[in-house]
Order: C-alpha cells, then structure tokens, then sequence
C-alpha cells in the first residue's frame, strides 16, 4: 500500500500539471493582444499555489491520520441529507469565480476566462476527489464529480450567456453542539467544524433582482432574494449512531431545512475604491445574515429575526 504522502505528492503534481498546461496554452493569447504576460504567469503560480495550500489545509483537518487504500469509488448520494453535494457545488462555483476573476485581471477575454475558470474550478475539486479515492473512511464518488460539475456549469453558462452572474451560489456557517457527539466525524475544533459539521452549515441560491428588470429600472442593484437548504441531527453519516465509544447519543431527528431570506450582492455596490471591489469580489460566497422564514417537517414555520 503507498504511503500517504506519495498519494499527496502525486495530487499536487497533476494539480500542478493541469493549471500551467492548461493557462500557459498557446489557444489562450491566439486572439487577444491585450493579455498582460507577467499578471498570466502571477495567476498561473499563484492559483497553484493557492491549491497546494487549500489541500494542505484539507489534508490536516479532514484526511491526517486516516488510514490509505488503493483508488476506489463509493457511492455516497444518501449521506448527510446531501448537503455534501450542494457544498460541492457551491465550492466549485466558487472557485470557478475566483478563476474567472483572476483570468479576466490578466487581460483574457471573458469567454475564455469562463471556460478556462471553470476548468479550473472543476480541476481543484476533483483533486479532492482523487483524494478521498485513496482514503479507506472515503472513496471517490461520482455524486460529488457532478455535483462539481453542476456548480462549474451554473458559472461558466451564466458568464458566457449574460457576462454577468445573476444567481449565484452563496455559504454560511453557525456553530452547533451536535460535533460535541461526534468529533471525529464532525470536527474537533472549529476549523474542522467549518468544514466538516454539516449541521451548520446553510447553502444559498442567491438571485440578483436588478438583473431581470428593464435597465432604466431605479431598483437598487444589489438587493438580492435567496433560498437556502440545510440540515440538522446529522451525529452519522448515512444514520445516527446509537453510542460512539460507549457512550450513548441521544436520538436526534435528521431533519431538512429550507429558507427564505433577502441578500446583498457585494459585486452590484458601486464604489471606486480597488480594495473594496476586491473586498467584495472575494466576499461574493458569503451569505449576509438577515431576517429569515425556516421550514421544516419538525417545527413547521420558525420566523428568526437573524440567520446566517
């Protein structure tokens, strides 16, 4: 069996390999004369790196001491409520963007900083599936390649038909004491609970209203409306365990949420100032806290004042 750090070191190089292959390509300048060399070669490295540096983190909070396997696949679709799924869709929409951003910076037009974005986007989340493929407690799995896949084409679609995103795919996070059960599972301390404890987490489709108005419109242009879905009682995977350890667990309905909320579309707020558009551009994933109406099959209705 290979060691983890070979199986580590083999997924940085084709991380490595499909970035520089695919933005230092001669089709990408064939067209465009307005590409600026040294701010490509800044994306091309700076984008690796930014992945080596995302598994790294991956790797010490989800994956260290886990034992290794040869590659597989799993099927994983019924876990977690498939919350999982939506947060590798909003993951790879949202890596997609920043790609696509860093692209557009370097002088590239926007279709191809949209295809290109989007094959990045796509690249670095499937790094992680090649990732959980050679972990034993995970495997790869075909429902998170197109859940990937769904948030690379929910980006790349909209740039290429509009130039512009009009819904897009948003994250918040709130502590629960639901990994106090389970902390191998759901994280031991708050950084692996941002990752791994789905109990918290919240994932939004946020629609910009302006952007389907007449353009002589006088509606604010950054007022979004969203709705969100997210779960709570997941101590298991597929199931919630009785007792972890010898410990018994107090039973817990697995239960959906679904919500309706307003938003604020960072990207839309007009300002003249590079460090709030950067501000903004990097912050468009993060779902603003707002009155919010909750259903779900346990409480009915729940109206909170603030959600995030």
């Amino acid at each position: 069996m290979k060691n983890i750090k070979k199986h580590f070191s083999l997924v940085l190089v084709i991380m490595l390999i499909f970035s520089i292959q695919n933005l230092s390509s001669q089709s990408l300048r064939a067209d465009n004369d307005t590409i600026n060399k040294k701010r490509l070669n800044t994306v091309i490295y700076t984008s690796a790196g930014l992945y080596a540096a995302t598994l790294t983190v991956l790797y010490f909070g989800w994956y260290k001491g886990t034992p290794m396997t040869s590659f597989h696949f799993i099927n994983d679709n019924e876990n977690l409520l498939q919350l999982d799924k939506v947060g590798h869709s909003t993951t790879a929409y949202t890596f997609s963007y920043y790609a696509f951003n860093w692209l557009r910076w370097a002088g590239v037009n926007n279709n191809k900083s949209a295809v290109y974005g989007g094959l990045m986007g796509f690249g670095s989340m499937t790094v992680i599936e090649i990732l959980d493929g050679f972990s034993a407690e995970y495997g790869a799995s075909w429902g998170d390649l197109l859940a990937n896949g769904a948030g690379t084409a929910l980006f790349t679609g909209q740039q290429l038909l509009w130039k512009e995103q009009r819904f897009r795919l948003k994250f918040s996070y709130h502590p629960t004491s639901y990994a106090n059960y389970n902390p191998d599972l759901l994280g031991k301390n708050e950084l692996q609970r941002i990752l791994k404890d789905y109990n918290g987490h919240t994932y939004w489709l946020s629609a910009n209203i302006n952007s389907f108005l007449r353009e002589e419109s006088k509606f604010p242009k950054w007022i979004n409306v969203a709705v969100g879905y997210g779960g709570s009682g997941l101590i298991g995977v597929k199931s919630n365990p009785s007792e972890i350890d010898g410990v018994p667990i107090p039973h817990f309905d697995r239960t959906r949420h679904y919500y309706a909320s307003m938003d604020i579309d960072w990207t839309k707020i007009e300002t003249n100032s590079k460090f709030l558009k950067f501000t903004f551009k990097t912050l468009s994933f993060i779902k603003l806290p707002f009155p919010t109406l909750e259903y779900n099959k346990k409480d009915d209705w729940v109206f909170h004042w603030l959600y995030f």
